[in-house]
């Protein structure tokens, strides 16, 4: 066990010492193809590559994608069927090829070079077609793959990988691409709950007494909204309290339908804004264990968060 152990993290090593290779031979050369994709605005970026380099540029693709680079994934064999009808002039080509001379991808190249299409390469060889066929190339230095023999695409399948990603986050700084960019790309899964937002979720129809309403009012009220609780305002409009059901359990007696909203109400309540991130509201309920909070603006109440609406959501 030991033994296997040591040849795993061996091979994580060599791994490192590729990306580290990469991080070094990075130039002008990668500004330049980032300037390029960044300018085609209109059009796609499409990645193509064959074999390993092919799996790793799906990948690629789709982060671009997700990151708001429209983006899709060409196959070389398929581009020389049929399929370069799909690249346009707007477009530009992402290309991955160790060697650089992989015969599937010549067709391509010849076609992008032929109508003025943009082509950025990823590539170990300067000497090579698909070096000579780009506008830009990133050059990645020649390094032994993690492979014993050599020979399986590994160290630099992992090379072009994070280049890709480098890539992909340079373009989103550039395009100041924000999280409610991100959000609108990721609504589902875990990533979808984490950037929702409590103006996703709150209600707009709150419960809201004055200060002087009598409580047999108050109950009237937090009876039609069914939140369990009710903001008290100010003559201003501004929250200056908070009455919950364990309020009216507290404080019952013989004169409590006499008394007023300011006599019954907690002070300070807890409040959020509509940008805080749901999950982040979710925790200061459970923090200070209530099960709302009002939403407001200049400490004006306008919404409501209910702990259901959050635990419907998977928000825990």
């Amino acid at each position: 066990m030991n033994s296997d152990l040591e040849y795993a993290k061996s091979v994580l090593k060599q791994e490192i010492t590729g990306l580290e290779s990469m991080y070094w031979a990075l130039d002008n050369n990668f500004v330049l193809a980032v300037d390029l994709i960044y300018k085609k605005k209109d059009g796609h970026v499409i990645v193509s590559g064959i074999g390993k380099p092919g799996h790793i540029g799906r990948k690629i693709s789709a982060t671009l994608s997700s990151l708001g680079t429209p983006s899709f994934f060409l196959h070389p064999a398929e581009a020389s069927h049929g399929d370069l009808g799909e690249i346009s002039k707007k477009d530009i080509l992402l290309v991955l090829s160790l060697s650089g001379n992989t015969s599937e991808l010549i067709p391509m190249l010849a076609y992008a070079n032929r109508f003025g299409i943009d082509v950025v390469g990823i590539t170990s060889n300067s000497d090579s077609i698909l070096a000579k066929s780009s506008n830009a190339v990133i050059l990645m230095p020649k390094i032994d793959e993690a492979c014993p023999y050599n020979l399986a695409p590994t160290t630099t399948t992992t090379m072009m990988l994070a280049v890709g990603d480098a890539i992909a986050l340079s373009l989103l700084r550039k395009k100041e691409f924000s999280r409610d960019d991100f959000k609108n790309f990721h609504p589902g899964g875990a990533l979808g709950k984490r950037l929702l937002k409590v103006s996703d979720l709150m209600h707009t129809d709150i419960p809201k007494v004055q200060l002087n309403d009598l409580m047999k009012d108050v109950l009237i009220e937090m009876t039609k909204k069914s939140f369990g609780c009710t903001c008290v305002v100010n003559d201003e409009g501004k929250i200056a309290g908070i009455i919950t059901d364990g309020d009216l359990r507290r404080k019952i007696d013989d004169k409590f339908l006499e008394r007023k909203a300011k006599d019954i109400m907690s002070l300070h309540p807890k409040t959020v804004s509509e940008d805080m991130f749901a999950q982040e509201a979710t925790k200061l309920m459970n923090k200070y264990q209530i099960t709302s909070l009002f939403v407001c603006k200049d400490d004006k109440p306008y919404g409501i968060l209910h702990i259901h609406d959050c635990l419907r959501m998977g928000l825990v």
